[in-house]
């Protein structure tokens, strides 16, 4: 039996441009895992999960068709994960054999909410972990992470895969998205142990080190956002807006490479006025897409923080969901966390997770 962990995410800048091939994010990894245990049996295998027991499908109308979108179906992650691992697993030589894998999340409360996380990544990262395991695979953090996009992307079909980054690398990272046009080509004339050896265009992932007075709160708005459905309705504004989208795409670009600079030179200061300047410009991106990205309850939960002196914005796609604090360890924190109570915003204990990379 082996049992393999993946944390969870929070973007905290250069959401929505990470989706562009080679634009720039950061993204930080906390200690809220899904866990995944992999139990070799001798007659049937079986998938598990304490949380997904009982998980509901959202449809829509197209005419009179029943469309039925699964993105934000855990159980499609897992089944990805699975069938691409074991296409790999192959590859190497490795006999396949019947499992039973069982699942566990404390991404979500225990009563269900969901925080916006970013459960799906988590699980696909931890089943391709797990099997790795299982069937002595071997592989490093960078063929882990690979191996994980393609099944993630083969599922969702859109965004970053910079999540998938998060709970594979762990702490505090600077991404870049790969070109996901190459990938699709290459898949059609490679094999995956070929893909998982081969250099990605454009794809970055640096670990930083945060200022070590630096602090970071988290806040829940109590409503859960579609990351899925939210970016697709960013890509319709993208095609009717373009020069007003490749304007946020430039200053995204910008005013995340003097984040990362800051992180760098452990400049608390400039990765907060960084992080304000990130906020007003996804404020503009709204504005022009019609999409609500910073929702009323974030934008107090944002107020509240920057009246205390805290650098603070939505975290991920917004529309609910999280928002996030960067503030100096100095500060009165309490007097956040009391007016968020007030507000009916509830603050998030939890805290960045570091992880060794595997070899």
């Amino acid at each position: 039996m082996v049992t393999a962990q993946a944390p969870g995410k929070l973007y905290i800048a250069g959401e929505y441009a990470v989706v562009e091939t080679g634009y720039p994010a950061i993204i930080v990894a906390l200690n809220q895992f899904v866990t995944v245990t992999v139990e070799e049996m001798p007659d049937y295998g079986s998938i598990v999960s304490k949380q997904y027991q009982e998980n509901s499908l959202l449809w829509q109308r197209e005419g009179d068709e029943m469309v039925f979108d699964n993105r934000d179906n855990p159980f499609h992650y897992i089944l990805s994960a699975i069938k691409l691992t074991e296409s790999y697993a192959r590859e190497q030589g490795k006999p396949l054999g019947l499992y039973k894998l069982f699942v566990d999340s404390d991404l979500d409360s225990e009563s269900g909410k969901k925080y916006g996380l970013g459960s799906s990544a988590a699980v696909t990262v931890a089943t391709v972990r797990a099997l790795n395991q299982f069937y002595g695979l071997k592989m490093n953090s960078d063929q882990l992470y690979k191996l994980s996009a393609i099944a993630h992307l083969d599922v969702q079909g859109n965004g970053s895969l910079g999540d998938i980054a998060a709970s594979v690398y762990g702490g505090w990272i600077a991404y870049r998205s790969f070109d996901k046009e190459w990938l699709a080509a290459e898949r059609r004339t490679h094999s995956l142990s070929e893909l998982l050896q081969m250099s990605w265009p454009q794809l970055s992932i640096e670990l930083l080190q945060a200022p070590a007075q630096m602090r970071l709160l988290i806040g829940w708005t109590g409503s859960p956002a579609s990351t899925s459905r939210l970016v697709d309705k960013i890509a319709i504004a993208k095609a009717q807006r373009r020069s007003q989208y490749q304007s946020f795409l430039a200053e995204s670009a910008i005013v995340l490479d003097q984040m990362t600079a800051s992180f760098r030179s452990k400049d608390l200061e400039g990765i907060q006025s960084a992080l304000r300047t990130n906020r007003r410009l996804l404020n503009q991106l709204a504005d022009f897409s019609g999409v609500q990205i910073e929702t009323p309850k974030l934008n107090r939960l944002c107020e509240l923080a920057e009246d205390q002196g805290g650098a603070a914005k939505s975290s991920g796609a917004g529309g609910g969901d999280c928002g996030i604090v960067l503030i100096n360890a100095d500060r009165n924190v309490e007097k956040i966390s009391a007016s968020w109570e007030k507000a009916g915003i509830e603050q998030l204990k939890f805290e960045v997770h570091e992880l060794l990379p595997l070899r």
